[in-house]
């Protein structure tokens, strides 16, 4: 009898709960997508306020793998099926032309004023921009940078250099001078990979050249081009100021290298100036950081750093795309982007940010980091710009291995971006 009474009892209790609704039931969902990142808590933190004070929507966080390939790999294959599993999408500043071009995106431009616009950095706002449309907003911003050794410049006298040849003859006096063989000149990015892309960009328009010009034309075909290569490759082969290993770093492997204090020089990105401040850091106190230098006969481009850094964007297909505005309003607000800046490094795409007293206080190299940021220039905004950068990277990295002269890597690149570029204009025809 007990037992039959069990029974009974189990069988109604799920009709007893029918009548009870999870506390956010009526409430518009967000599924906000974004990499891992340094900032995760910050960012678990800003979406915790954004419930509070927007008690009608729900925010659910799902991760995607750290590595840029993974996660554009992600959003192609879910977009191209029009999935609205996700609302929210965190882009590489290279993706945003690509993904409105196939009608992947929604279209911002009525969401934001030309005022509000213009408190963004421009740079990022041009790589958000496609046919006059604005289609995310830019979230954090990077910009490549020369980070450098005070105490060495220092003790032998010399200055942070403004020039590319001044930084050789620097790097070879303090090298000739300590006679450490586990001290490197100069340290950059020249894996086969995207980074390498931003890095030969900023040498080449540090010699006035250029990928495309203007109206979209390929420019590679350059002696300016040619001529930046040559000395990327050099400075392995030639100066003896860069490292063999530089043709296999990455920006960990380089920020670490840096890190021991096994460099006087290295090209990498702003989120390695607070990972050098910690506590227990070899290299604490001891760096500068200034804007990439420039050849000598074109000291006009110095500062000429390659935009990095992440927008937000909306999924054409969302279920809920009010919803998923006003998060992406906040996400991408001056307390938000304030927040991600002190707390987890990451350099504001909001101008006014910048010049917080607070910010300042706690990274008072900011105030030098800003015209360099300001001043950063997008790669080719194009939607194909992935496939321009696969061919990019395979002759970039040919020329400075030695294994093609540059004129040679840059004529076949120049060739295969050619037809890429008619892909393109057939495209639009279609369309």
């Amino acid at each position: 009898m007990n037992r039959l009474l069990t029974i009974s009892l189990l069988l109604l209790l799920p009709l007893g709960c029918r009548g009870e609704r999870e506390p956010w039931a009526d409430k518009a969902t967000v599924v906000f997508k974004h990499g891992k990142a340094a900032g995760a808590n910050t960012i678990k933190e800003l979406i915790l306020r954004f419930e509070d004070r927007n008690p009608d929507i729900r925010v659910i966080e799902e991760i995607l793998p750290a590595t840029t390939d993974e996660q554009h790999q992600f959003y192609v294959t879910n977009l191209e099926g029009r999935s609205s599993d996700f609302d929210v999408m965190a882009l590489d500043v290279i993706w945003t032309p690509e993904f409105a071009q196939a009608g992947w995106l929604d279209d911002l431009s009525g969401r934001l004023s030309d005022d509000e616009i213009s408190k963004f950095l421009k740079g990022p706002v041009v790589a958000d921009t496609y046919n006059g449309r604005l289609y995310a907003v830019p979230w954090y911003v990077d910009a490549g940078v020369l980070y450098y050794r005070k105490d060495l410049l220092e003790k032998y006298g010399l200055d942070p250099p403004s020039t590319l040849e001044e930084l050789v003859a620097s790097a070879r006096k303090v090298l000739e001078a300590e006679k450490d063989p586990h001290l490197y000149g100069f340290v950059w990015q020249g894996k086969q990979y995207e980074g390498l892309v931003c890095v030969a960009l900023e040498f080449i328009r540090g010699n006035g050249g250029e990928i495309l010009n203007a109206q979209g034309e390929c420019r590679l075909n350059d002696p300016r081009v040619t001529g930046a290569l040559g000395f990327m490759r050099d400075l392995i082969h030639k100066y003896n100021v860069s490292p063999p290993l530089v043709t296999t770093a990455d920006e960990e492997s380089t920020r670490h290298t840096f890190g021991l204090g096994r460099a006087l020089y290295m090209r990498n990105w702003p989120y390695a100036w607070n990972l050098f401040q910690e506590q227990g850091s070899e290299v604490k106190g001891l760096v500068g950081v200034t804007a990439m230098p420039s050849f000598s006969d074109n000291t006009g481009n110095r500062g000429v750093a390659t935009l990095g850094g992440w927008q937000l964007g909306i999924n054409k297909h969302s279920r809920h795309p009010d919803a998923a505005w006003r998060f992406v309003e906040f996400m991408t607000g001056y307390e938000s982007q304030k927040a991600l800046a002190i707390d987890a490094g990451y350099k504001p795409a909001r101008t006014a940010v910048y010049s917080d007293p607070e910010l300042i206080n706690k990274q008072p190299f900011i105030v030098d980091l800003y015209p360099i940021i300001a001043s950063a220039r997008p790669r080719p905004v194009t939607p194909f710009y992935m496939m321009m950068s696969q061919v990019l990277q395979s002759e970039f990295s040919a020329a400075i291995n030695g294994i093609r002269t540059p004129r040679r890597a840059v004529s076949r690149a120049d060739r295969q971006i050619a037809y890429i570029l008619e892909l393109s204009r057939l495209w639009k025809q279609r369309g």
